[in-house]
């Protein structure tokens, strides 16, 4: 977490939550969702639509600044510490988005973020979409790397286990939508 973060949380220590103005694609993308994107639905889900989405976020130095402050709470909300205040996230599948980079071992893999994580194993849905475990939590595999993944399946380096998507929340201790969940509302 910036140190100028750390500053202005213990400089203003009870400013509210913030939830459902910021989300998180499978593709590891930005979200920010104003009051009318809000309004016309969920970021996810059966009433969700292009329009309740949001904006790209394009701005490098933004997303860096979020990138860097984006950790879980202890109910496994996922949140932007921007300042003294919390963003929650919603996120589309998983907290975490990876990539599979050329270069590296095949057990390396990093996140939308940057961070580096080390594979423990892997799940595939009912949508035949490809989660990973690492050492760092659950994400899922980005859709620009599927084939360095089917790879590692086909070489039996990687042996997906079939999962139900609703029941890898539960499992792996994360919340999709934390303006949906009672705990991630207050500080």
């Amino acid at each position: 977490m910036d140190d100028i973060v750390k500053a202005a949380m213990a400089k203003w220590p009870h400013v509210p939550h913030c939830t459902g103005w910021l989300g998180l694609d499978a593709r590891g993308q930005w979200f920010m969702r104003d009051d009318a994107t809000q309004a016309a639905g969920p970021f996810v889900g059966p009433a969700s639509s292009v329009r309740s989405k949001g904006s790209w976020l394009r701005h490098d130095k933004l997303i860096e600044f979020i990138q860097r402050n984006y950790a879980p709470d202890a109910h496994g909300c996922w949140y932007f510490q921007n300042g003294p205040q919390r963003v929650y996230v919603e996120l589309e599948a998983a907290p975490w988005i990876w990539r599979l980079p050329l270069e590296a071992e095949s057990g390396v893999l990093v996140s939308h973020t940057g961070r580096v994580a080390n594979y423990l194993d892997s799940l595939v849905d009912e949508q035949g979409r490809l989660f990973v475990h690492t050492d760092q939590g659950l994400g899922l595999v980005h859709t620009q790397d599927m084939h360095a993944a089917a790879d590692r399946v086909a070489e039996g380096q990687w042996v997906p286990e079939e999962v139900l998507a609703a029941d890898l929340p539960a499992r792996f201790g994360f919340v999709l939508s934390p303006a949906a969940h009672p705990s991630c509302r207050r500080p």
